[in-house]
């Protein structure tokens, strides 16, 4: 099969089309499974890339497979409810609850726990309760956990999903399989750009933004800004743009020296004692009056280093964090910081987990929680 002419594009396409419906049934996939790409199939059939391309097109348009960009070609379910491409035909379960299944539970699964998950989970619980469910509560190990654990929930029946992802710089191929079978998930504290997906998430650039103007009125100008590396993680993306932009608004230069990304994550664990990482970014920038953190846990890390270098707090150096977690009112000198509402977050999620659930046809939602400052001791 060779396409050495264009006039035989048209032809030729229709063929290949034909033959990926043929590899679809003998390879007996299923809904959702890759289909061979553009280049794997010019190179099996001897065409070019435009012509394999055409074909999935085509297929795409008779919706016998979906296309996602920079993924690949998947293929369809069910087509009019009948069993298609390797799909053995069953009979239709009845909709109602039955012994062993998740029906009428919804699930919540976290990375960790934590004073600021914690919260979540406390949150969820009351809400999901509300409306006549009760709680899953799941914490994924990791990457590979967190998938096995969604597809044992919608192998069980649940109702809903409530998903704290990993940290994953793309959304997973697990959740937009999901997505793709319509399965009710909303997506929290995270919100993945390159696919529309429903997600609840706090206002990190704003919270961001607002302190930055915040120590801008206390009279500061030489403010730094530390933050673990931001790895494609759009909360600790949108809180360094936050500060960047407060400071252009007000016309403070942005000084590189005064920005410093971690080469190693902070360590809660180890948060009271002197951070070499810290220490280093200090003490060569002794002009800074104020440093922004980009989570609490960073910013206690930097308050102890800071007193352990003998830098009086805040009268040297001012230092605030952000989330509001419970460690951050017993620190030394209590920490001033950008508060979460958990709450609302929980209630947002859930609102629209229920939704979901209850079928709506809304496009995916994206709802930003807004933050507010809690003042404390920790700025001069």
């Amino acid at each position: 099969m060779k396409d050495n002419h264009p006039t035989k594009t048209n032809q030729l396409y229709l063929k290949v089309a034909d033959e990926v419906i043929g590899i679809i049934q003998s390879r007996n996939l299923q809904p959702h499974d890759p289909i061979p790409s553009e280049g794997e199939l010019a190179k099996l059939f001897g065409v070019s890339r435009m012509t394999s391309k055409l074909a999935l097109e085509r297929l795409a348009e008779q919706g016998i497979v979906y296309r996602l960009p920079r993924r690949g070609t998947f293929l369809s379910g069910r087509q009019d409810g009948a069993p298609y491409a390797g799909e053995v035909a069953k009979e239709k379960e009845p909709d109602v609850p039955q012994e062993g299944k998740l029906h009428g539970q919804v699930a919540l699964i976290l990375p960790h726990i934590s004073d600021y998950t914690s919260e979540i989970i406390t949150a969820a619980e009351t809400e999901v309760r509300k409306h006549g469910f009760d709680l899953v509560l799941i914490i994924s190990k990791d990457k590979d956990d967190e998938d096995r654990s969604l597809q044992k929930l919608v192998e069980g029946g649940i109702g809903g999903i409530v998903l704290f992802p990993q940290g994953r710089k793309t959304c997973s191929d697990h959740v937009l399989r999901l997505k793709l079978q319509n399965i009710p998930i909303v997506i929290i504290d995270r919100i993945f750009r390159e696919v529309q997906i429903d997600c609840v998430y706090h206002d990190h650039y704003q919270g961001s933004y607002h302190m930055a103007k915040y120590l801008i009125e206390k009279g500061h100008r030489e403010i730094g800004y530390t933050s673990n590396a931001i790895d494609n993680i759009t909360s600790r993306e949108e809180r360094y743009q936050g500060y960047i932009q407060a400071m252009l608004d007000h016309a403070i230069p942005v000084k590189t020296q005064f920005i410093h990304f971690r080469s190693v994550s902070c360590d809660p664990n180890r948060i009271n004692e002197s951070d070499p990482e810290q220490e280093r970014f200090i003490q060569d920038n002794p002009q800074m009056t104020a440093v922004m953190c980009g989570d609490d846990h960073l910013a206690i890390s930097t308050l102890f280093t800071a007193l352990h270098m003998g830098i009086s707090v805040p009268e040297r150096l001012s230092i605030v964090g952000f989330s509001d977690i419970q460690l951050s009112a017993l620190t030394p000198i209590p920490l001033t910081t950008v508060r979460q509402d958990t709450e609302k977050l929980a209630r947002a999620a859930t609102d629209l987990l229920m939704k979901r659930i209850h079928h709506s046809n809304e496009k995916p939602l994206t709802i930003k929680i807004q933050t507010t400052i809690v003042e404390r001791k920790s700025v001069r």
